[in-house]
């Protein structure tokens, strides 16, 4: 029997929406990373993209546990000497609150080109609200 690999033309991208709000951050980017893989369908291989779009809304209002607002950070480089740069979460969720989403579910994913590609499916919005109702996207429950 011989096995079963899709073409990339075979793969049916759905639209999937994710509300954070008081859901916890790493169990958000967990299901979002899931779905952005495509480890969710049968016909899920490694080395192809068959994952879905992601839409994460109320990313402002995701829980971090424990002491992670203020211990967390997040750290940056310029590339110049002495460039380094961090930022504890507690200030991330006042200036920029889906760049805590996009970064854990960032981490999440592989670290090449294909998980490029998977990252340009996700989509995360600080409020309820977002542009991408045309699409009929369905809601995904975190447990």
């Amino acid at each position: 029997m011989r096995t079963f690999v899709p073409s990339a033309t075979e793969v049916i991208r759905r639209w999937h929406v994710i509300d954070a709000e008081g859901q916890v951050l790493g169990r958000v980017a967990t299901a979002a990373a899931k779905l952005l893989q495509g480890k969710h369908r049968a016909q899920y291989v490694p080395f192809l993209d068959t994952g879905d779009h992601v839409v994460v809304v109320n990313a402002a209002k995701v829980k971090l546990t424990g002491r992670k607002d203020t211990q967390k950070l997040y750290r940056t480089h310029s590339g110049y000497e002495g460039g380094l740069r961090e930022v504890r979460a507690t200030d991330v969720r006042k200036t920029k609150p889906a760049r805590l989403v996009e970064e854990a579910v960032r981490g999440m994913l592989p670290k090449n080109k294909l998980g490029n590609a998977m990252y340009r499916k996700l989509k995360v919005y600080e409020g309820a609200e977002h542009p991408h109702v045309a699409q009929k996207p369905t809601a995904i429950e975190v447990a």
